[in-house]
């Protein structure tokens, strides 16, 4: 019995005695609460559990901020990739006219590209129209262009799989097509297609429709299958004279310094151009394709949030066995004057030391992998056995990156905060406790 009582006494004396030195440094530079909630945080706990759970709160803030900003990263990467690929076919801004017609596309030009931040104009005759190669038939969106002002405002010119866009001669009737419409086709460089443009001749025997013979002289692949599949490009003066435009075009194609700047510069050009026309920019253009995007990069956030979330809130259960095995050091802490806020804070500074050392670890983990997709899929692929994206069912065959700052500082601060609230329960338990209760039987 005596023996019992020496040892309580002991393990009570060593606690008063830890608890007078935080106190006794309470009138210095710094407040006895971070310095008593740092000592916790290094002692060697008697419960080894509260260790291992601590251990684990942090492994598992890590793991969830590294995994959110990599999946993030390769979502960034994906839409950066599939906005260059569209764009380098669609135009950054399309200045049409009323009945799909520009008479004085040069003046449309040229008052464009007076603002600094266009870069080039090029014109544009967009027809529908029906390619035919013996029993093969296929509709198409023909293209009329000059391929010197073309190559300015896309960058189809480097993605031919044969042939070269400078072989669009005017008067040459030839053409260029995607590599699925020419596989659909069954057509290489060098053979015939006729084009039926749906404008036709009337004749006392009924309507018949304009037929030319075009020669294919290249062949493209951008990687989206919208344009490898129905687009075909002519010369402008060849659409002109089979779609019996004369010397109208559809419209002119604006390539931009700053994608972000489209819609402020179609909404500048609109004041000054005539009433007939108008401009629209990529983003309308593409909208419903470009919102689905952003909208499963969110709802991306929030599911993967949610691992963060788990992982911060065992920070709860990590600090409530340890109130619970610091009963007596709380009480002594308030016997000698220590106010509740002071034990929120001690206990504070315990759960959130953790969240910010897990945080810590994941935004390194996270950025590291995020700037090295590159380098670790193929190896987990060679490691595996296999591919994430096989070239023969993705066009996109490599998985992409772009780690953006912004991204790294709300999933950082999301996680600090969350961390922060695990923190605020076992804390606010902890200054309840009763001195008097918690050492009757010390």
């Amino acid at each position: 019995m005596r023996s019992r009582r020496s040892k309580a006494a002991s393990s009570e004396a060593n606690c008063a005695g830890s608890a007078i030195e935080a106190i006794v440094v309470f009138s210095g530079p710094v407040r006895y609460e971070l310095l008593v909630g740092l000592r916790y945080t290094r002692a060697k706990r008697r419960n080894h559990f509260i260790s291992f759970i601590s251990a684990i709160s942090m492994a598992g803030i890590a793991l969830g901020v590294a995994a959110l900003i990599v999946v993030l990263s390769v979502m960034n990467g994906f839409q950066k990739e599939l906005r260059a690929r569209i764009l380098g076919v669609a135009s950054h801004v399309q200045v049409s006219g009323a009945n799909n017609q520009v008479k004085d596309w040069n003046s449309v030009a040229k008052l464009a590209l007076e603002d600094k931040r266009v870069l080039a104009a090029a014109p544009f005759v967009n027809a529908q129209g029906m390619l035919a190669v013996g029993q093969a038939v296929r509709g198409s969106v023909v293209r009329g262009i000059l391929p010197e002002r073309e190559a300015q405002v896309a960058e189809i010119g480097e993605h031919m799989r044969a042939g070269s866009l400078d072989a669009l001669k005017a008067g040459e009737f030839n053409i260029v097509l995607g590599s699925e419409l020419a596989r659909a086709l069954g057509v290489l460089r060098g053979d015939k297609v006729a084009l039926i443009a749906p404008q036709g001749l009337v004749t006392p025997a009924g309507v018949i429709p304009r037929l030319k013979q075009f020669n294919v002289v290249g062949v493209f692949e951008v990687g989206m299958f919208e344009f490898d599949s129905g687009l075909a490009l002519v010369h402008l003066e060849d659409a002109q004279k089979l779609y019996q435009m004369g010397d109208a075009v559809s419209g002119v194609r604006l390539r931009l310094e700053d994608l972000v700047a489209s819609r402020t510069v179609s909404r500048d050009l609109m004041a000054k151009l005539e009433r007939d026309y108008f401009a629209t920019d990529w983003t309308r253009s593409h909208a419903n394709f470009f919102r689905a995007v952003e909208i499963e990069k969110r709802v991306m956030f929030i599911i993967l949030l949610l691992i963060v979330a788990v992982a911060a809130f065992n920070i709860v259960s990590t600090l409530v066995m340890l109130v619970t095995d610091k009963q007596a050091d709380i009480a002594i802490l308030r016997t000698l004057g220590a106010s509740p806020g002071s034990i929120i804070q001690i206990f504070m500074v315990q759960g959130t030391l953790i969240g910010v050392i897990g945080t810590f670890a994941g935004l390194v983990l996270g950025v590291l992998v995020g700037f090295n997709v590159a380098t670790v899929v193929p190896f987990i692929e060679n490691l595996l056995g296999f591919k994430f994206l096989a070239k023969d069912i993705y066009y996109i065959s490599e998985l992409p990156s772009d780690v953006q700052l912004g991204d790294v500082t709300v999933i950082g601060i999301v996680s600090l905060v969350l961390s922060f609230l695990a923190t605020l329960y076992p804390s606010w338990r902890a200054s309840r406790t009763n001195p008097a209760e918690a050492l009757r039987y010390e």
